[in-house]
């Protein structure tokens, strides 16, 4: 690729949405509302772009969550990507990842002054980055003549994210006390491989204890499906703890339990058991585990290898699309897999994670690419949402049984994300 031009921003302003959510219960507790804020960059030539994100306050940082009301979690968040913006007013950047390397400890800086936390969480500051970053991808590509996703990607990253699955599964989350009937009928929808959060809240005995009933109701509920998608023909489970679990004993009490009833092998993989500064090893425990809120940067996912985690769910809706293609690269290195997890976020930005869940190589035991989604869950007004996705109603949009279709329409028009919202481009028409 010839070299790089350098991009001025000229202008910037921001502005967000807030977005009903049925409660989603997680980290033993739930959010109710989701905002999705909005980045604005205007280049020198006039030219402008809008990325977007979907804030997660409680995921990224679960004490300023506890700490402030729900609103205020949001708001402050929102001043960071707001700060973001006001530093990159009349400077200029090359390419999105080195832009993201240089305000990042800023961003970080702030957040910790303004939510008062000096141990703030770096993934809640990348969370507040994902508009601009966004943003300034859009702006990369039309700086440099480039129109399609796979010519975006810089020649560093590429290895990691070269794979084009013609499918990637579209993975629901059920919440923390959703009923065993409920994730059957979700199966029986043709979804094959479920995101199934644990970490009951109460105390560990009680949640260990709940956790197993679950687990218990689950494998009796589905347990016997089949699917054409794994090498074993089995349904794969993919529990999600969300750092509950406080000892590597209480995790051993739900996997000797899996291996009673013989749920053991179905279990893919499972994400999170242990809080961020727990470093237990956990290479030894028979079955993949996976970092997620605590592989915040490239050098976090290193550490989480090294005590033994054995996959990474990579997250460009939430951590920018910049830190992510890091991510991917050293996973593709260290020959650790990846898969592309949610947080609830709106159509437009499903397909930006989908943009790097159909070229992540596959993952083991399973033939396509994997996403989870589960905006379709708690949004209450999604189908709104939908409406705002610039190709709207395309065949990669929609789950057909259990999956996406991501086939050569799909690479071709980079699942939509570098063409104008018109609704997002409303926003700022009217100020």
């Amino acid at each position: 690729m010839p070299q790089e031009k350098t991009i001025r921003i000229k202008d910037v302003s921001s502005n967000f949405e807030r977005e009903p959510l049925n409660p989603y219960r997680f980290k033993g507790s739930a959010i109710t509302e989701s905002w999705q804020t909005l980045a604005y960059l205007k280049t020198d030539g006039d030219v402008h772009k809008i990325g977007q994100c979907t804030q997660g306050v409680l995921w990224s940082d679960s004490k300023v969550f506890a700490n402030h009301s729900e609103t205020a979690g949001n708001a402050l968040m929102y001043a960071m990507t707001e700060r973001a913006l006001q530093m990159m007013k009349g400077t200029s950047f090359t390419n999105p990842v080195k832009l993201v390397d240089d305000i990042l400890p800023e961003v970080l800086a702030y957040g910790k002054q303004i939510t008062g936390n000096p141990d703030l969480r770096t993934t809640f500051a990348l969370n507040a980055l994902v508009a601009v970053d966004n943003a300034a991808w859009l702006l990369y590509a039309h700086e440099n003549g480039l129109t399609r996703f796979d010519d975006m990607i810089p020649a560093a990253y590429r290895p990691g994210l070269s794979y084009h699955h013609d499918k990637v599964a579209s993975i629901p989350s059920f919440s923390v006390g959703t009923t065993a009937e409920r994730i059957k009928q979700a199966a029986d929808e043709g979804y094959f491989i479920l995101k199934l959060k644990t970490g009951a809240a109460g105390t560990q005995a009680e949640m260990i204890e709940k956790d197993i009933a679950f687990l218990t109701a689950v494998h009796k509920a589905i347990g016997h499906y089949e699917t054409p998608y794994t090498a074993s023909g089995k349904i794969p489970y993919y529990f999600d703890a969300n750092g509950r679990y406080e000892k590597k004993e209480t995790l051993l009490r739900f996997l000797d339990h899996a291996k009673k009833i013989g749920a053991f092998d179905q279990i893919a993989v499972i994400e999170e058991p242990f809080a961020e500064e727990n470093e237990t090893y956990v290479g030894d425990l028979g079955v993949r585990v996976a970092a997620d809120e605590s592989a915040h940067t490239v050098e976090d996912a290193a550490r989480r290898i090294e005590q033994g985690y054995g996959a990474i769910a990579v997250k460009a809706i939430a951590k920018t699309m910049s830190m992510t293609m890091k991510i991917t690269q050293l996973a593709y290195e260290k020959k650790i897999p990846c898969f592309c997890a949610d947080l609830t976020v709106n159509p437009i930005l499903v397909d930006w994670n989908k943009a790097v869940a159909a070229r992540l190589p596959p993952f083991p035991g399973m033939s396509i690419g994997l996403q989870e989604t589960n905006g379709h869950q708690y949004f209450k007004n999604w189908e709104k949402l939908e409406s705002y996705h610039p190709m709207a109603g395309a065949s990669w949009t929609e789950t057909q049984k259990g999956v996406y279709i991501t086939d050569k329409s799909f690479y071709e028009k980079s699942g939509g994300i570098l063409a104008p919202s018109a609704h997002y481009e409303a926003v700022f028409a009217q100020g």
